[in-house]
């Protein structure tokens, strides 16, 4: 199953410049040295946003969690680096009770499983 409504989904600039590759985001700093490492800098924090949403519509849903407030939604795949190497992350998804549309909620390195 695919995220609901990917085509329409909310990717806001404030979550991917403020916190995603904010070096200075206590809790993001680690996501932008990684994303870094990919090539992906706050100057090119749109080439990120389509990459995620390139994510979302080529890739299954790998968890779905309900709460009293909406769903949250797992998607892990590969994304496409400015360079045009590929890397693994999982991006965070929910959609608020009442409502169709999918928020960005976070993304980060996907840890590949051993067998």
């Amino acid at each position: 199953m695919k995220l609901p409504e990917h085509e329409k989904a909310v990717i806001s600039q404030s979550k991917v410049v403020g916190y995603l590759l904010s070096d200075s985001h206590r809790d993001g700093r680690s996501k932008a040295v990684f994303f870094r490492k990919h090539g992906i800098s706050i100057d090119s924090w749109e080439e990120l946003t389509q990459a995620l949403r390139r994510q979302v519509a080529d890739n299954e849903i790998t968890k779905i969690e309900d709460s009293p407030f909406g769903t949250r939604y797992v998607v892990e795949g590969e994304l496409a680096a400015p360079n045009g190497r590929m890397f693994s992350v999982l991006s965070v998804w929910f959609i608020a009770t009442s409502e169709s549309v999918p928020w960005f909620v976070t993304a980060y390195p996907l840890k590949r499983r051993r067998p």
